[in-house]
């Protein structure tokens, strides 16, 4: 069964997208939790973090350099933050990881 950003790179699902190219998609959250929220999603399913092996090295690096290009576009020169959820204790909800860009406010920590 494919995952709620299988089914977005598929385009089955439509979805706000801002950066698309052969390693990765970014999209806006549907649920944002600042008022910059996107996700930066691999196209090749890598179900979390602690599931990677030495061979995603580069589309890991690949994901951060997105998240800093998009920081730029949305002008948050002022500061963002960027988080990787991994299981459920670490707030993962969807197990196909992404990178969740995060700014336009002032972020709090600990974080919750």
């Amino acid at each position: 069964m494919k995952s709620i950003f299988e089914k977005i790179i598929d385009r089955e699902i439509p979805s706000d997208i801002l950066h698309e190219d052969s390693i990765c998609i970014a999209i806006r959250d549907i649920d944002p939790q600042a008022p910059t929220h996107i996700l930066i999603i691999p196209k090749r399913k890598i179900t979390r973090i602690s599931q990677t092996e030495e061979s995603d090295e580069k589309t890991l690096g690949h994901l951060l350099l997105t998240a800093r290009k998009l920081a730029q576009t949305q002008n948050l020169e002022a500061g963002f933050r960027i988080v990787i959820n991994n299981g459920s204790e670490g707030g993962e909800s969807v197990p196909h990881l992404h990178v969740h860009l995060l700014g336009g406010r002032q972020m709090k920590w600990p974080p919750g």
